[in-house]
């Protein structure tokens, strides 16, 4: 038994004389190696770094990193947690590592284990880094002089040893759960706000601190829902009241007679002073418009406004013959704006199946989360549907990796009629 393990482990130092013997045993030649030694001692106790993991960084976490940009981990007790940067949601997840990584601080590698000025300008510790270091004992060795001597030897704690890492990938923001507490204290009007639990008011920064998703797509999501700053809470609106006060907007293009794209802000701020509060009709007019090219004028969004006066027409459970609906929810519109049959996708859907080509309230936002439920609804509304009808209500499910269509090949059955792939449910 050698007299490296007849000392106490915790105790041991390795020393030159120590290398030298080791060298000797592995017939490598002292000329193929570099002039400092590094002894690597594994922890005793590695609780100081027991909650450190390793990160994987893809080309755009590494710049973002790189730019010092912060990033957070979010989750409640009941849910994975995701890894939001600035503008980017991640879902992470624990992968296994086949060779250990060890965690050595300070650790000198290649050329900066040599003090040998001339290894150095040569590039000599490059080329010896490259050779096989085998031996032909038949070689006659040159005198030990001539050898490059071990200058020092030098101790490195290994501070933790890693057997598996955080693997990142992109994913669509959560916020839809965020979106639904909204809808527990939706605002109507000044007039009853006493009938709401001021313990379900919430300001921004403390939706955005639960919300598992990044800053920026936090705030698109609040666009998406309409949803808007009242006296320092966010809040989303009772669709019967978005729907007057946004009634109230756009007449005022008639009674003033602007053209579609010289939209007074201040005007139509003012216009309502005493109809609506000042903080209601500043978030929906920020919600509803947007810059026009006129320095000065705004224009509004006509989908936007399609799209809530289309939600007032098909409430829940209400259907119309396709011609009658179509004729009603044009002559909602504004004098000078249109109509676009894409704004109905995921509020209502076109029957074509029975005698009378119908349209059916049928809204993304009020249906289940979770996938099996949302698809029973779906095959009961309606039997066979294409791609583009049911695409809408299954986009929610959808990841970077994950497509409409491979949900759809997993939890639906598909069949050609005339051409076009329709998707019926599966059992």
């Amino acid at each position: 038994m050698s007299s490296q393990s007849s000392n106490p482990p915790e105790l041991y130092e390795r020393t030159l004389q120590d290398v030298n013997q080791m060298l000797k045993y592995a017939k490598i030649d002292k000329k193929n190696l570099t002039n400092i030694n590094q002894a690597i001692y594994f922890p005793k106790d590695t609780g100081e770094l027991e909650n450190f993991m390793l990160l994987e960084l893809n080309p755009n976490l590494l710049a973002d990193v790189e730019k010092g940009e912060d990033f957070y981990l979010k989750g409640g007790l009941n849910e994975k947690a995701v890894l939001c940067s600035a503008s980017k949601t991640y879902d992470i997840k624990i992968a296994e590592i086949s060779n250990s990584l060890l965690l050595i601080p300070d650790l000198k590698l290649a050329q900066a284990t040599s003090t040998s000025p001339i290894k150095s300008a040569q590039g000599g510790m490059n080329k010896s880094l490259e050779k096989s270091f085998e031996d032909d004992e038949e070689e006659n060795e040159e005198p030990t002089s001539q050898f490059m001597p071990f200058d020092s030897i030098e101790r490195r704690e290994v501070k933790k040893v890693f057997h598996e890492y955080f693997e990142c990938t992109l994913i669509k923001p959560r916020y839809r759960k965020t979106m639904d507490l909204l809808q527990l204290a939706r605002y109507s009007g000044p007039e009853n706000e006493h009938t709401i639990n001021k313990k379900l008011l919430f300001t921004y920064n403390q939706l955005l601190d639960t919300a598992q998703c990044s800053d920026a797509e936090f705030t698109e999501g609040l666009k998406l829902h309409r949803a808007i700053d009242i006296e320092g809470f966010i809040r989303i609106l009772d669709p019967a009241y978005e729907y007057r006060i946004v009634t109230l907007m756009v007449n005022l293009i008639s009674e003033n007679s602007w053209a579609l794209d010289e939209i007074d802000e201040e005007v139509t701020i003012a216009s309502l002073e005493g109809l609506a509060p000042e903080d209601v009709v500043t978030g929906l007019f920020n919600v509803y418009t947007e810059k026009s090219e006129k320095e000065g004028f705004f224009k509004y969004k006509e989908d936007a406004v399609s799209k809530i006066l289309l939600m007032n027409i098909l409430k829940p459970g209400l259907k119309f013959e396709y011609g009658e609906f179509m004729e009603t929810w044009m002559n909602a519109m504004p004098e000078g704006m249109s109509i676009n049959e894409n704004v109905l996708k995921g509020i209502g859907i076109i029957d074509k199946t029975g005698n009378q080509e119908v349209v059916k309230s049928l809204n993304e936002e009020d249906m289940p989360t979770n996938i099996h439920d949302r698809l029973k609804i779906l095959f009961r509304t309606k039997e066979r549907w294409s791609l583009d009808e049911i695409e809408p209500y299954i986009e929610y499910f959808t990841t970077p990796q994950l497509s409409v269509t491979t949900i759809l090949t997993k939890f639906a059955r598909s069949l050609t009629v005339n051409g076009v792939r329709l998707y019926v449910s599966k059992h």
